[in-house]
């Protein structure tokens, strides 16, 4: 297989389930990537947000560690804007501590809730003592860098400090951010499942490859059923939505309703509200096996980020079974070819 997958799991809560439902299929999925042949786990962040159960993906990447054996497991990704760099830091060598060599921390920008979640995460701080998300990224990463030391009660170091530190990864989809990701020498992820624009996406990832020689990872969309009518079904639930707001401020939304509270939060118009071509990959195992692999030797891709935007749980298992068993049955037919 010329490419890597790897999971971004979001704890979706179907509308008949429980959050502790959601989380026990989201440990059961783990358990299964790791037999399936998944790379990496990633947990995202989101808040004030009933249909997923994910505003803490610290506690899930333990939880999931306890019960797994070689999967890397990591964030996808923690929202630094709320947080002190520093408490990320100790998070992630706490973790990197736990289970050497299989921790990732994967870093995002946007808030991952409405303003009003925002500002209950930021109340109490400084924001403007914070510096902007490059500072803030700069911080957390000299954080992890620095070595123990012996100098005392006067050195400050985010302990503990792990034998393997945690693997870092930014996620975006801007020339920003991949010049960001590599000049801090970090590894870098363009967000297709957010913005799956093909021209910003080969403009991003060449800027990408022009300033690091890391991999080339993409977080894609994806639905896999046994049909093509039945992943057609599927998919006819997903929306994304994009915002931008007079302020400035763009995000990227599941629904028009959420669109247009996130501008009713945020106290500023909204300059554009509109609902964008999805970009996901849907169909039977070879339709989506034979799609990633068109999109991997277009754009140099080494892995991809499967988000798989399903809530009910069987089908949501089972997507992620017949895509993996897909890759798997295409490569050993290939391999004894």
């Amino acid at each position: 297989m010329s490419y890597r997958i790897s999971l971004l799991d979001k704890s979706p809560v179907a509308a008949t389930e429980t959050a502790s439902d959601a989380l026990q299929r989201t440990l059961y999925l783990a358990k299964q990537a790791e037999t399936w042949g998944y790379h990496r786990f990633w947990i995202a962040e989101h808040h004030n947000t009933p249909h997923l159960a994910s505003p803490s993906p610290e506690l899930v990447i333990a939880w999931i560690l306890g019960q797994t054996r070689h999967i890397r497991v990591g964030s996808g990704g923690v929202m630094l804007q709320h947080y002190s760099p520093y408490k990320v830091a100790e998070n992630f060598n706490l973790l990197a501590s736990l289970a050497p060599g299989r921790i990732d921390l994967g870093v995002g920008k946007a808030p991952g809730g409405l303003p009003l979640a925002t500002q209950a995460l930021q109340q109490g701080l400084h924001q403007q003592e914070k510096g902007s998300f490059a500072d803030q990224l700069a911080q957390l990463d000299n954080w992890l860098s620095l070595p123990a030391t012996d100098e005392g009660d006067e050195a400050v170091r985010a302990t503990p400090t792990p034998s393997h530190i945690a693997d870092r990864f930014l996620l975006g989809a801007s020339n920003e951010s991949a010049l960001l990701a590599a000049q801090l020498g970090w590894n870098f992820v363009f967000a297709a499942h957010l913005n799956g624009d093909k021209s910003l996406m080969r403009e991003v990832l060449t800027t990408w490859r022009n300033h690091s020689q890391r991999d080339t990872l993409v977080a894609v969309q994806v639905i896999v059923a046994a049909s093509e009518a039945e992943a057609t079904v599927l998919a006819a639930q997903v929306e994304i939505w994009g915002v931008e707001l007079e302020n400035g401020q763009r995000v990227t939304v599941a629904s028009e309703a959420q669109a247009q509270a996130f501008a009713r939060q945020a106290g500023s118009p909204a300059r554009l509200i509109e609902q964008r071509t999805r970009s996901l990959i849907k169909g039977t195992a070879a339709t989506v096996r034979a799609e990633l692999s068109a999109l991997q030797q277009t754009f140099g891709i080494d892995e991809f980020i499967i988000d798989t935007p399903i809530a009910e749980g069987a089908a949501r298992i089972a997507s992620l079974r017949l895509l993996a068993e897909g890759i798997e049955n295409y490569a050993t037919e290939n391999e004894s070819a």
